[in-house]
């Protein structure tokens, strides 16, 4: 084994130390153990974080009565995964293989432990990160079925893989086994995409939310009452309002369309976040600042997308996309905005198939060790490349201009010139994209000579720029000619609700919209700057915003 799997495979099971399982135990309780015993199941929700004491626990995944040993667990190690601080379900279970002692620890007091225990706190997330990755590459627990082909089933892959949810992709198409598998479960090949869930809860073709709610993603938040703060998006700007609300005291919700950490939770590796020298991937900060919301009883609730919102008696009713509705005293609109697709033909045929607008684990096993090509000349498009070159062939990197450094970090930059597998192609656009099934190549124009070129890249991914997502908010608030979120002096007075704002004669607050108590931050907002810091810093500065209207309206 070489060093590198021997840290990662350390990271993912640590050993403790006598002085720190003696710490643990102020938080649970021991108990023996016997051959056979099960300490958890997949699809549990309020199983124990457990620690093994003596004896060995067997971790498994058991599909469909088709039992497979992930992992065996020795004195000293502990068991357990990210969803245990989310309040999700487990992918997998647990079971005694040698007799023995448990330290058992209920969720809710290992909560206790990652918040007021620091130095075990790093050990056991840093190994709940590393096991979810490890799940991630692995495959196992939830088996979704389809056709590539397929827009469900492209869009059930794509939602699985934002969420970091592990699970096995089987090819109707190509995998011999496909159809005796949906036959099975009770399911045709004309009712995919197929999601099979540890071997019981068969979905044909389910929405997101049906999807989410059978994997035990979903977090539902009690509706009927009213929050002092709602916050729309679950980006940085959004999970930072989150914490920073709930911290100071206000009931606060997030809700979030598609996934927790917004765009930059599709980034592989932030390198220009304060605090962490080695960077960090988006979902583990999405994760942690996740654990720091609950942490202050922030609720979040995924997928759960916004689609409109109206002033009523003083608050602010946001109307849902499966037709509810929530009612807060103030809103932070922090939606983000969504990454603009290329304009060429029969791009749509291989989106989801070869073409991505995300660089991770997950689409990075779908072309390894083959050659790609990365669209864009931002941050996102730099760290895409670099985190791509260690998992492919080669990677060619496309900018319309000449120069790189004009949109891109110097570090970034100064990395891409000094990695052997990038290739730099400044002034290239692609023209076409060739291939049937999946990609076969591209061809590419050198916009300066007019020259063409055929790159025999077999995934694209692209990284162009974004648009406001502002859907929910059009014909409400003022919005810039881009489709952004205008605020603070950036408004026109002519534009404001005089209705909305009741005679008062103050200016919008900073970050306040043209609604008062109404507010935006991140990229969502007109003028922004486009970095994950600094959305986490807007976050925070509007909730201290929100503390002021609501001191000063009385609603």
């Amino acid at each position: 084994m070489n060093d590198r799997m021997a840290e990662i495979r350390s990271t993912r099971a640590p050993t403790l130390r006598e002085e720190q399982i003696d710490i643990l135990k102020r938080y649970g309780q021991t108990r023996k153990t016997e051959v056979g015993d099960v300490l958890f199941r997949a699809g549990d929700t309020s199983n124990d974080f457990i620690v093994v004491l003596e004896g060995e626990v067997e971790v498994i995944d058991d599909f469909a009565s088709e039992a497979r040993t992930i992992g065996v667990f020795l004195p000293g190690r502990f068991l357990g995964e990210l969803n245990m601080l989310t309040g999700q379900a487990m992918y997998l279970s647990a079971m005694v293989s040698k007799d023995g002692e448990v330290l058992a620890i209920p969720r809710e007091r290992l909560k206790e432990v990652v918040t007021e225990e620091p130095n075990l706190s790093d050990i056991i997330l840093r190994a709940f990160l590393a096991r979810r990755s490890y799940m991630m590459r692995t495959g196992l627990g939830l088996r979704i079925i389809g056709s590539r082909h397929s827009g469900d089933a492209t869009r059930l892959r794509e939602f699985a893989a934002r969420n970091r949810l592990p699970h096995v992709w089987i090819e109707l198409g190509e995998d011999p086994e496909a159809e005796a598998l949906l036959g099975r479960f009770g399911a045709k090949p004309s009712e995919t995409p197929v999601a099979i869930w540890q071997g019981e809860d068969v979905l044909k073709n389910p929405t997101n939310s049906e999807f989410a709610r059978t994997v035990g993603l979903e977090i539902d938040a009690p509706r009927e009452r009213t929050y002092d703060l709602v916050v729309v998006g679950a980006g940085p700007a959004g999970l930072g309002a989150s914490v920073y609300g709930a911290s100071e005291g206000l009931s606060t919700l997030a809700l979030e369309s598609v996934a927790l950490g917004g765009q930059a939770g599709t980034s592989s590796r932030i390198e220009n976040y304060p605090g962490f020298p080695a960077g960090l991937s988006g979902f583990e900060l999405a994760s942690r600042v996740l654990v720091q919301a609950d942490k202050f009883g922030a609720r979040t609730a995924v997928p759960e997308e916004a689609v409109g919102l109206r002033r009523e008696d003083g608050r602010y009713r946001i109307d849902l996309f499966d037709g509810g509705k929530v009612v807060a005293r103030s809103v932070i609109a922090a939606s983000g905005a969504r990454y603009r697709r290329l304009e060429v033909a029969r791009l749509g045929r291989f989106e989801g198939v070869s073409v991505h607008y995300a660089a991770t684990e997950a689409e990075a096993l779908r072309c390894e060790d083959e050659e790609v090509a990365v669209i864009g000349g931002g941050n996102s498009a730099g760290q895409a490349a670099l985190f791509l070159a260690g998992r492919t062939s080669k990677v060619f990197l496309l900018i319309r201009g000449k120069d790189l450094s004009k949109s891109m970090s110097r570090y970034l930059v100064d990395r891409i010139m000094n990695t052997e597998k990038v290739e730099l192609l400044a002034s290239t656009e692609v023209r076409e994209l060739l291939g049937e099934d999946r990609l076969e190549g591209i061809l590419v124009e050198d916009n300066r000579s007019g020259t063409h070129r055929t790159l025999g890249v077999r995934a694209l991914f692209v990284f162009i720029g974004a648009e406001a997502n502002t859907g929910w908010l059009e014909g409400t608030v003022e919005l810039d000619e881009r489709g952004f979120v205008l605020t603070g002096r950036e408004l026109d007075g002519s534009a404001l609700e005089e209705d909305a704002r009741q005679g008062r004669s103050r200016e919008p607050f900073l970050l306040e919209t043209s609604l008062p108590g109404v507010f935006a931050a991140g990229d969502v907002r007109s003028g922004s700057i486009k970095r994950c810091a600094s959305a986490v810093g807007e976050g925070a500065m509007a909730v201290r915003l929100v503390h002021q209207y609501l001191a000063e309206a009385g609603v």
